[in-house]
């Protein structure tokens, strides 16, 4: 398997650093807002890695945060007038359903910020040991730059001191103008958490070198993780600052390899809420089935720019109907086949998740069954290997998976489909019944919905006409 290494800047063989099994971190969502493309691009970018790693064989622990304390939760809270928890419960179940929606899976662990303080004290108490980090006058702790000689080896960024002075604060206490907070001092009516070092909470970036080393760090392993992964934003500062915090509190760096994904650009500008273009992802789940959307964001590699336009939207779905289609010609069949395909399709995705030639395979793969189901006779497995394959595109790519008959009922809405479902239950009362005057009007009443009926060996299913 080969992955691009974002800090050596290069496609590199993965080889993790315990036989089978891999530590894979992402940084997960800021939970004070509804998600946006921005999250869901990530989210699906390393669904797909976790996918890869389980299809190779590999045994993974998946770390993905919740930041459930920040500047922007707080400035909700006084907002809204809310408590802190209240707001980030409320905004984690909607990340989670959303990624339900796009078939992410859940990660191994999901930590919140708020449980790891312990972990984060601990982690800046022994940078203060150090010397690597300070305390101001108005008790907060910043980590101390010019004491880690591979600061920025991980972005290998360079700045100038006009860069460093737009960045970061002006503290007059400061050591270096780029040095960055590590524990934020509370005042008496803000929110704040006890520690050794006065009550406060912690900076951004501390959470993940405390939570990583909290749950994936082993004495043992020479990196903390295999694979650090996020969105390119975050490449410079957030986990240049990690690296630091991390390499100087403990002596090692903090992962092996590191992937991030590329921005989602609107109207040829990067996605951002500064910018008033941010796509919250609730709306685009109205108009389009999530499969739907997950098929669209991995119609570009993970580490291009993705640039968000309908027209592409609406021509993902159309190649993710026809393999639906296809389904539905073989509905029904169930079979564990190792084929070729399948094995073109994991080395199309061993390359760096190459999504554009495993889609490309996907595409022959539905021409061809196709071609092949119209000739009767000419292969007397086929159906059982296209169901097989259609599982794997499933296990693989995360897609596919869905009664295919339910899968085209998207667009219509919740209230409408459980009266639907109501109705076919008394038809079928009806056929039972024999009493064929009363199904063929109940049919007349659903078709009334806007919808197609087909009744099959398995039951009764609709989808929009």
């Amino acid at each position: 398997m080969q992955i691009y290494d974002s800090s050596k800047k290069e496609k590199i063989k993965f080889i993790p650093q315990k036989e089978n099994h891999v530590s894979l971190y992402v940084c997960g969502p800021t939970v004070y807002d509804d998600a946006h493309l921005g999250h869901a691009r990530s989210a699906v970018a390393f669904d797909l890695l976790y996918r890869v790693l389980n299809a190779n064989g590999y045994e993974v622990t998946y770390v993905r945060n919740i930041t459930d304390i920040d500047d922007k939760i707080i400035k909700k809270s006084k907002e809204t007038n809310k408590d802190i928890k209240e707001i980030t419960s409320f905004y984690t179940s909607r990340y989670h359903s959303d990624m339900s929606r796009l078939n992410v899976y859940p990660p191994t662990i999901e930590p919140k910020a708020t449980s790891s303080i312990d972990a984060m004290t601990d982690m800046i108490q022994k940078l203060l040991d150090k010397d690597t980090a300070y305390q101001t006058s108005n008790g907060d702790i910043y980590f101390d730059i010019s004491k880690d000689e591979k600061y920025l080896s991980i972005s290998h960024k360079f700045q100038n001191e006009e860069e460093k002075q737009q960045r970061v604060e002006s503290v007059e206490e400061k050591r270096n103008s780029g040095d960055f907070a590590l524990w934020k001092n509370a005042k008496d009516d803000e929110i704040g958490f006890d520690s050794p070092f006065g009550r406060g909470r912690p900076g951004w970036h501390l959470e993940c070198s405390a939570m990583i080393e909290e749950y994936l760090d082993s004495k043992e392993k020479e990196f903390c993780v295999d694979i650090h992964g996020g969105g390119a934003d975050l490449l410079f500062p957030h986990h240049e600052n990690e690296a630091a915090q991390t390499r100087c509190a403990i002596n090692k760096e903090i992962a092996k390899y590191w992937m991030h994904n590329g921005f989602v650009n609107i109207n040829g500008e990067k996605m951002s809420k500064s910018l008033g273009n941010s796509f919250f992802l609730k709306d685009a789940l109205k108009e389009y089935d999530g499969e739907v959307l997950r098929f669209y964001l991995l119609t570009t590699h993970y580490r291009s720019n993705l640039n968000f336009n309908t027209q592409d939207l609406e021509s993902s779905k159309k190649r993710l109907d026809k393999l639906y289609r296809l389904k539905k010609r073989i509905f029904g069949i169930e079979a564990d086949i190792k084929t070729d395909f399948q094995t073109k399709l994991l080395q199309a995705l061993n390359d760096d998740l190459n999504t554009s030639k495993a889609l490309s395979l996907i595409d022959e793969f539905v021409s061809s069954s196709n071609e092949t189901l119209d000739t009767p006779g000419k292969h007397k497995n086929l159906k059982k290997e296209i169901s097989s394959n259609i599982n794997y595109i499933e296990k693989v790519l995360g897609f596919g998976g869905k009664n295919p008959y339910e899968y085209f009922q998207s667009g219509i809405d919740e209230e409408t489909k459980q009266k639907i479902q109501n109705l076919i239950k008394q038809r079928d009362t009806a056929k039972k019944e024999k009493n064929f005057e009363l199904a063929d009007k109940i049919r007349d009443e659903i078709l009334s919905f806007g919808v197609s009926l087909m009744d099959t060996p398995q039951g009764t299913f609709w989808e929009k006409a």
